[in-house]
């Protein structure tokens, strides 16, 4: 097959990898985007974000239904009924349709879409199986990241799984053990908790959400409790094994745990084999991560390296702003991320989002800040719905008043956190969003009372 030239040939079609492919377009440059897998969409599409939020909405309304919270409003149905593989598929529908959009812009902005898997074969050289090579002037490394797993664990796809796994079970496993108390194993036990099964989240650390406030985390660990999750914290699981149709988790130091399945859910770790990377002279860490400078160019000539296989969080949305500050470098010379000011989510109900500095964070770097905290309990909107777990926690600093983080847990946290990242963005004090005028009822007067509480002015509470 002959070969074929562009000016950037983009390695992955994930959230970074597409988002990067696009913008490359709209900048006048020739682009393709090479994708092993059948469909665009990475694994934030296909067995990530996407089908995991389908599936914690519709059990979200289904565990509403069951548990009678809903006659309170005058509101009645027959026993309520799961099939959960119709809910699968509609998930799977969900999917298609996001996949085909996908399609549907590479086509609209002239990308060339190959399927395939690409490997690095010399410096602007990309060959791709059952493709030929293609030629490039620029190569870009998107490949994302898949499950990690721990020593002495070894998922098997039936009793032992990831969350790709896991997000395909046609029933409710009876007793399902969580290994990882971060947001996929606390997304993914809520899930199957509403479908009926017993879950045990095992976690190494003496907290869960590791990394996020520790207020939060606190407040929300009494939520998921009340909702029948199990914690057992400070838990270190050493393997393990199945028998007779089981899994029994190890724990060193501790009881051995009997359960249907196991979903090991301790991180990501990034997608680096099989690339060329050493003969093409791209160096990685001892984390297997690709090392890259302010402009994302890695440590070969014309390649480059954005999201997850690359230091930072591992988020769709952090990939999709490298992606985007990747190419416009490449074409304008000038392309930016604040990684201070990436946004977290957690859609569990109540959702938890984060961003900025966390409590803790600004304890260690000495930094005085004054706090101010509102629960929606005291929110006109958050009674309506009945939805009031939970608080907005704002942090200011305590000379500048220049919002330093925003903590939320409580209904359309992963919505709200926008204004709070947009107004840190542009360097807002608490004082500007106590006096920026917020519409009622809204759960965003939540986020402005406490920002007037930062001055002990709250309104409502």
């Amino acid at each position: 097959m002959a070969s074929k030239e562009f000016d950037l040939v983009v390695i992955g079609a994930g959230p970074g990898g597409y988002t990067a492919a696009i913008r490359a377009a709209q900048l006048g440059m020739k682009a393709a985007c090479v994708e092993k897998e059948e469909r665009p969409g990475g694994t934030c599409l296909r067995v990530g974000c996407i089908p995991s939020k389908a599936l914690l909405e519709a059990t979200r309304i289904y565990s509403r239904l069951k548990d009678g919270s809903l006659s309170k409003w005058g509101l009645a149905v027959g026993e309520a009924r799961v099939d959960v593989p119709a809910m699968m598929r509609q998930k799977d529908r969900t999917v298609e349709t996001l996949a085909r959009g996908i399609e549907a812009l590479f086509r609209k902005n002239g990308v060339t879409h190959i399927r395939g898997t690409a490997r690095l074969t010399g410096t602007g050289s990309v060959e791709v199986e059952g493709d030929g090579t293609l030629q490039s002037r620029r190569i870009l490394i998107a490949t994302g990241s898949r499950p990690a797993t721990i020593p002495g664990v070894r998922p098997d796809g039936d009793r032992v799984c990831t969350s790709s796994e896991a997000l395909s079970w046609e029933e409710a496993p009876a007793h399902l053990a969580v290994i990882g108390a971060g947001y996929i194993g606390l997304e993914l036990g809520s899930v199957w908790s509403r479908l009926g099964s017993k879950v045990t989240v095992l976690e190494y650390l003496p907290r869960i959400l590791p990394g996020m406030d520790a207020e939060v985390a606190a407040e929300a660990r009494k939520v998921f409790e009340k909702q029948g999750l199990e914690f057992r914290l400070e838990s270190r699981v050493s393997g393990v094994s199945c028998q007779e149709g089981r899994a029994i988790v190890h724990l060193q130091g501790g009881d051995d745990l009997e359960c249907d399945r196991v979903l090991v859910a301790t991180g990501r770790a990034p997608c680096t084999d099989g690339l060329g990377l050493e003969e093409a002279g791209v160096r990685v860490d001892e984390k297997g991560r690709i090392a890259v400078d302010d402009a994302f160019q890695t440590t070969a000539r014309d390649i480059y390296a954005i999201g997850d296989v690359i230091p930072g969080p591992m988020l769709a949305h952090k990939a999709e702003e490298d992606g985007v500050a990747c190419v416009e470098r490449m074409a304008t010379g000038y392309g930016h991320v604040d990684y201070s000011l990436i946004p977290g989510v957690v859609y569990t109900d109540p959702e938890i989002a984060s961003v900025g500095w966390t409590e803790e964070e600004l304890k260690e770097q000495g930094r005085d800040y004054r706090k101010g905290v509102f629960p929606f309990k005291a929110n006109s909107r958050a009674r309506c719905t009945d939805a009031t777990e939970g608080f907005v926690k704002v942090l200011a600093d305590a000379r500048t008043d220049r919002v330093l983080g925003v903590h939320i847990l409580g209904p359309h946290a992963g919505d709200l956190i926008a204004e709070a990242t947009a107004a840190m963005t542009f360097g807002a004090s608490s004082e500007d969003i106590a006096r920026t005028c917020h519409a009622h009822p809204t759960l965003a007067e939540a986020f402005r009372e406490a920002a007037l509480a930062v001055d002990g002015r709250a309104i409502n509470f």
